[in-house]
């Protein structure tokens, strides 16, 4: 299948209908002859069609070189650039000092016009030296065959002919300036649509990754509160079932203490699946919160922690909530697998701030049991705020769950 080439592909359009504008002109000026003077009585403005055998020779040439101007070598190898470059230098001389092809300085203009896209730094100034020779050497030859003319109008065109040689430096000049502010508008286009889309791509990666943060924190969530309460609510049903009989009224305060458990848990589902922020004890000081924890913890398990809170400013949400779920975590796993008898839970500041949850049950193998929701969840809550979570315990030795947080982000 023929595939034609796209006029797209070239830098700028608008130049390449200029170039072939140019070359138009410049066909219809070898087709309808303008002398630069005549004689006899008639002269007309244009001759009729030229007869000579190098009209064909010309067009067919000039046709070539049009047709170069769509497969500009831009991104080929610097010698394929030369050869290109030097096949349209051999055009042009043929067509200018062979074919007596009238404008063809013009064909200088279209030549530098396509070097400035095709080369760059040193190579496109020794190219442009070498057109503006060239382009002063078809003047000189034009006026060589001027021999006829009388000496003052001779002087005149000498004028205009040196009069064109500057204009064609400045052009080259100009047409430098032309390109490089139009390339480099183009690129600075093309990078802010490349900077765009990889912003567009970041926007939807942070958007995914807050998606899943939030789930995450929303598992965290109802894994750390209700997880908790559901423990101690089915430890109090439990109880009143054994107490049923034997001490009625004991079951019924387990009882009560169940439903009590169970609202607490319903709220909870509730704020978990809204994704609030806010917490039941958001108004509450974290002293107040961790005493209402100690106090469950009490009425499940017979064992009131001791709690040491000496922290002489406020925390931030983030802290405190991290710190509550922390505290939260731990109780709930000592309650489960700890069977201890003593809780300590420590804060305080010293250079950081720092949070001690510590008991003397059977421990266990940290190398082992180190993929729990609740482990993970934990080490979660501190690294996001820049801190550290080391776990102390092995087999018979109880734990020490130790939560450090850098005072900067305390404050924050």
């Amino acid at each position: 299948m023929i595939t034609f080439p796209k006029i797209a592909k070239h830098p700028i359009r608008f130049l390449l209908y200029l170039e072939w504008i140019l070359l138009v002109i410049i066909a219809l000026s070898q087709i309808f002859k303008f002398p630069l003077y005549g004689h006899g009585r008639r002269r007309h403005f244009f001759h009729i069609l030229e007869t000579s055998n190098l009209l064909p020779f010309n067009l067919f040439l000039l046709t070539l070189f049009s047709i170069m101007g769509i497969f500009l070598p831009m991104n080929k190898s610097r010698y394929y650039k030369i050869i290109y470059t030097t096949i349209e230098i051999i055009l042009i001389i043929i067509m200018s000092f062979l074919g007596g092809l009238q404008l063809s300085p013009i064909l200088c203009v279209i030549l530098v016009i396509r070097d400035c896209f095709i080369f760059v730094g040193k190579q496109n100034i020794i190219i442009n030296i070498f057109v503006f020779s060239l382009f002063t050497v078809i003047q000189i030859q034009r006026l060589q065959k001027l021999t006829r003319l009388p000496l003052f109008a001779r002087e005149k065109f000498i004028l205009v002919l040196f009069s064109s040689i500057i204009m064609f430096g400045l052009l080259i000049i100009f047409l430098q300036l032309l390109v490089k502010a139009v390339m480099s508008e183009r690129k600075s286009r093309e990078e802010l649509a490349i900077a765009n889309e990889k912003l567009r791509q970041y926007a939807r990666k942070i958007e995914n990754i807050a998606a899943l943060e939030e789930r995450n924190r929303i598992a965290r969530e109802i894994h750390d509160s209700l997880g908790h309460y559901l423990t101690v609510l089915n430890v109090n049903l439990e109880a009143a079932w054994k107490l049923r009989k034997s001490e009625p009224e004991e079951s019924i305060e387990f009882l009560a203490d169940a439903k009590q458990l169970g609202s607490k848990a319903l709220n909870e589902v509730r704020q978990s699946v809204a994704a609030l922020r806010d917490n039941c004890w958001l108004n509450q000081s974290l002293e107040s919160a961790i005493a209402n924890l100690t106090a469950d913890f009490y009425k499940s398990t017979g064992i009131l922690p001791t709690s040491n809170i000496t922290i002489n400013y406020s925390l931030n949400y983030e802290v405190k909530i991290a710190i509550y779920r922390i505290v939260q975590e731990a109780l709930t796993n000592i309650y489960k697998y700890a069977s201890a008898t003593t809780v300590e839970i420590n804060i305080f500041a010293t250079k950081n701030l720092h949070l001690i949850v510590q008991d003397n049950g059977k421990g266990f193998n940290l190398k082992q049991n180190t993929t729990g929701f609740g482990l993970q969840g934990m080490r979660e809550r501190t690294l996001a705020l820049g801190g550290e979570l080391e776990i102390l315990t092995n087999p018979g030795a109880g734990c020490k769950i130790i939560a450090t947080f850098p005072l900067e982000v305390v404050n924050s």
